[in-house]
């Protein structure tokens, strides 16, 4: 197969494929002939499994790390437990943070619905963004 072809199979783009490649997570052989890249059903079984590791928020460092040890025979699958292990808590501190982001902006909002725009005047650049408290002052709030 072609890029193309392997792009339409695999329902991703032609970039996509030449972006894994350039990556070394796709290993094309070279047609004789033009010197094109030529994809084997192989290739799209590892596209496919590319696109199911990058859907689990595997980054492309990991999914070749993954690719290389079951080319080499061995299991990835014990690394890709500890990976995933290691990054739920991440993922799940991000999300709190994130929520906590979503509720100050929408005190923000509410705060600023009856707040006049205001014209830069050299000593104010916004006074909707001034007028938020920093982390300092809900730091003395709190304490």
């Amino acid at each position: 197969m072609k890029v193309s072809e392997l792009a339409r199979a695999a329902e991703v783009t032609a970039e996509t494929v030449r972006h894994y490649t350039r990556e070394g997570l796709l290993a094309p052989e070279r047609d004789p002939d033009n010197g094109y890249h030529i994809y084997s059903a192989r290739d799209l079984e590892r596209l496919d499994f590319i696109q199911r590791a990058r859907h689990l928020g595997f980054s492309l460092g990991e999914i070749g790390e993954i690719l290389d040890h079951a080319d080499h025979g061995d299991s990835p699958c014990p690394m890709v437990r500890d990976l995933l292990a290691a990054r739920l808590p991440q993922i799940r501190q991000r999300i709190r943070e994130l929520e906590e982001l979503a509720s100050r902006m929408e005190q923000a909002m509410e705060s600023w619905q009856e707040m006049p725009d205001g014209v830069p005047d050299g000593h104010s650049l916004c006074r909707l963004i001034e007028s938020v408290p920093t982390n300092e002052a809900h730091a003395e709030e709190d304490a």
